[in-house]
């Protein structure tokens, strides 16, 4: 049986702004739909279960109310979820980069003139500790390779040739599939072109 009192102290009253409701309540009512459904549960068992009405939880996923913080709770309980799960996607306004096949930022370094390029696969403006993917590709063999020096660290996939990279004192051969966790403050680039081209992804973290 249902607490009809308690649901009464747990509802705000009812959106009735021009019938629109708020961004929250319409994230709620999704999430609550999606659990609700991935659990196997009818509204009349999630009722049961959270000791609310049909028609209250009705309301709550058509988003035609606002619920309490103990309501979240309850539906929460009712799911089996942590209460944070009701709230996922509230928060949608981040940065991204979307970057396709073939395209990103081409940047002049050291060597670039030397057949390497530098192809940067996306940034995030404004953040400090954010990382910086890039795409280099080596198509032509040099006696004169850059070596490399920055603070944090990086990151390096190979994904086409093969090639012996220096970091400090030590020495790699890479072949696609491996890679390479390195401290960036240690020079660090290749030593020596063995089969090209050589393709790799590097990213680095400050």
């Amino acid at each position: 049986m249902t607490d009809q009192a308690g649901e009464a102290r747990d509802m705000h009253p009812e959106n009735t702004d021009d019938g629109a409701a708020g961004k929250l309540e319409r994230i709620i009512a999704g999430q609550v739909r999606h659990y609700r459904t991935a659990h196997g549960l009818s509204a009349s068992e999630l009722a049961s279960r959270t000791g609310m009405s049909k028609a209250m939880i009705s309301k709550i996923e058509t988003a035609s109310t606002s619920c309490s913080l103990t309501t979240l709770q309850r539906l929460a309980d009712g799911l089996k979820i942590p209460v944070t799960a009701l709230f996922r996607g509230a928060d949608t306004d981040r940065d991204a980069t979307f970057t396709k096949n073939g395209q990103g930022s081409l940047t002049v370094r050291s060597g670039t003139q030397h057949g390497h390029e530098y192809r940067v696969l996306g940034t995030l403006k404004g953040r400090t500790d954010a990382l910086e993917p890039t795409l280099v590709t080596l198509t032509d063999a040099s006696d004169v390779f850059p070596l490399f020096q920055h603070p944090g660290t990086e990151f390096i996939y190979m994904l086409a040739g093969k090639m012996i990279y220096g970091h400090g004192a030590y020495e790699y051969t890479m072949e696609p599939g491996d890679s390479l966790l390195l401290d960036g403050e240690g020079p660090h680039g290749p030593l020596e072109l063995l089969d090209l081209p050589i393709r790799f992804l590097a990213v680095a973290a400050k």
